[in-house]
């Protein structure tokens, strides 16, 4: 029998070989094309950025092209876990740079972080509104200084710490020190919690994209409390995984250390403690805690027994053991209950860690949906709950206090850190043989980001507010008084931070008894904020006699007038 060979009819036209490899279909071509376009664009975004040439950018942020990229990548092929290796040349390139010991990396993200406070302190020099708070007060404690804008809602950890930055030497230079040693410990802390978390080098990348998103370096340079309580709560978070993973842990005895640390430094971290004691509930469950009676209960004791002298406090000043912590929440500056969850919604993630830290978090809670999916089908893989308790404890923080106060990205300062701790992990495991490479260029694209977005924060975020400082600083200068002298304006703190005298808005004037022995002083800016309209203004003066003057500054406030009444017997 004549076997013949088959007859292979001729492939039509716009279909591939039958022998050979399948075509990409069109749509993957697509999304790969806009997937290498615009991750080139974002390297190059971030590049001229860093040495200063992204003046051409339209709008308040760089254009986040890597959110455009992250799902095109992923549209593109279907991942790198069951692709081939890198190639060898990119391979020996990544292991050379794994050489470098993890505790490098962390010196290098800490040097970097200092080059920032310093390089930032020249654009934004004068003292801001929120830090002179802390700053009068801290002031006030070292040399009886009125401790203008200060309210007893307010925590008294960091008027500490200045106090004794003050003691050592008497300018916002000492101030801000002690803004960079809290940005420092803070950004240590995430990388020993991290490194414990998930491994040493991948804890450098998520300290290195926690330092470059805008949200956190925005604040980096100003004498605030918030980075600081975020590195207590991350000590908080890991005790609490440590009391779980390790039996007979001590952690729990630690724990009210820090939590208190936290709560003096910043009373708000209240609505945190609230969302991380619900995660870690919801994440080991409640017969996992009751195991630890002894300890969970001394914990508890402990903490208790530490906010004693705050309720005492609380007590003499509101009536109520829970009345400043109540007063900081009504003194939120929201619209309607529930505004800063919209807020913080409308900016996830991109405003709080710009498109890079966007797409780790991303990543994050992509790892934390995929853990809980796990969980409900029994098929829990190890530390599942351990991400489960971080995840958690992320979106529980952006609810807690969306509901409780206004939005701001340095209240969630927590939430951000977890997720991208939580988002290296998870996206080193997609990787799989490519874990190492995709790490090493979010980390090179991550040191280009940091110079970047403090060239953004120099350059785009800083000056409306030190255009304003001028105004505000040029008066109180020209008003500082060896008298006793007290400020009525819309600027109260930054005035009686520079002036050295006691400083209230408007309303609280109105509210107050004449004071007596003083020279009152009302400040009027030609573009002001909270001040009276004619009518308002008469009454305030009440008939008494008056000198004028007029104050130029260079601000964007403009012309200051200045009302200062005779002064009371």
């Amino acid at each position: 029998m004549t076997i013949t060979a088959p007859i292979r009819p001729a492939p039509l036209r716009g279909m591939p070989e039958a022998s050979g490899k399948a075509r990409t279909p069109w749509g993957r071509r697509v999304a790969l094309t806009v997937a290498v376009v615009t991750t080139l664009a974002a390297v190059v975004q971030q590049g001229l950025l860093a040495v200063g040439g992204g003046g051409w950018l339209p709008g308040r942020q760089p254009w986040p092209w890597l959110l455009v990229a992250a799902p095109a990548w992923l549209l593109a092929g279907p991942g790198l876990r069951g692709a081939p290796g890198p190639p060898p040349v990119v391979a020996r390139a990544v292991a050379r740079l794994r050489r470098i010991p993890a505790w490098a990396g962390l010196v290098a993200v800490l040097a970097m972080a200092a080059a920032v406070w310093a390089a930032l302190q020249d654009h934004e020099p004068l003292i801001g509104h929120e830090e002179a708070v802390y700053a009068n007060k801290a002031r006030s404690w070292l040399d009886g200084t009125p401790d203008a804008g200060w309210g007893t809602y307010r925590p008294v950890g960091l008027p500490a710490l200045g106090r004794i930055a003050l003691a050592v030497h008497d300018d916002v230079g000492a101030l801000r020190v002690v803004a960079l040693l809290l940005v420092l410990f803070t950004l240590a802390t995430t990388y020993l919690v991290a490194a414990r978390l998930t491994t040493p080098r991948r804890a450098v990348v998520a300290t290195l994209l926690l330092l470059g998103g805008l949200g956190f370096l925005r604040r980096v340079p100003q004498f605030l409390n918030d980075i600081g309580a975020t590195g207590l709560l991350l000590i908080v978070v890991y005790l609490l995984v440590r009391a779980q993973e390790k039996p007979g842990s001590r952690a729990l005895a630690v724990l009210p250390l820090a939590a208190l640390a936290a709560f003096y430094l910043r009373y708000g971290v209240v609505g945190t403690l609230v969302a991380v004691v619900i995660a870690a509930v919801l994440a080991y469950g409640p017969r996992a805690w009751l195991a630890q009676g002894r300890r969970l209960a001394l914990c508890a004791g402990v903490f208790v027994a530490g906010l004693v002298p705050h309720f005492v406090y609380a007590t003499e000043v509101t009536g109520s053991p829970l009345g400043l912590i109540l007063s900081a929440t009504e003194r939120a500056g929201r619209s309607y209950v529930g505004d800063g969850l919209v807020y913080y919604v409308s900016v996830f993630p991109y405003r709080l860690a710009g498109d890079l830290g966007a797409v780790v978090m991303a990543a994050g809670l992509w790892g934390l949906g995929a853990a809980l999916r796990r969980r409900r089908r029994h098929q829990e893989r190890p530390h599942d709950r351990r991400r489960v308790f971080l995840g958690l404890t992320a979106v529980l923080t952006f609810v807690v206090l969306g509901v409780a106060t206004d939005g701001e990205p340095r209240f969630v300062y927590l939430s951000v850190a977890l997720l991208t701790v939580l988002g290296v992990q998870t996206l080193a495991e997609a990787a799989g043989r490519w874990s190492a490479t995709v790490l090493t260029a979010v980390a090179a694209l991550a040191a280009v980001t940091v110079p970047a977005t403090a060239q953004y924060v120099a350059h785009a975020a800083t000056p409306g507010p030190h255009a304003q400082h001028l105004s505000t600083v040029a008066v109180a200068r020209q008003l500082a008084n060896d008298r006793p002298c007290l400020l009525v304006t819309g600027y109260e703190p930054d005035l009686g931070w520079y002036s050295g005298c006691d400083a209230v808005t408007y309303g609280q004037y109105r509210r107050m008894p004449p004071p007596s022995g003083v020279e009152v002083s009302l400040v009027l800016f030609e573009r002001g904020r909270l001040q009276p309209g004619p009518a308002s203004l008469r009454r305030l003066i009440g008939g008494r006699a008056t000198t004028t003057r007029t104050i130029r500054t260079a601000g964007s406030l403009g012309t200051a007038t200045v009302i200062t009444l005779r002064a009371g017997r």
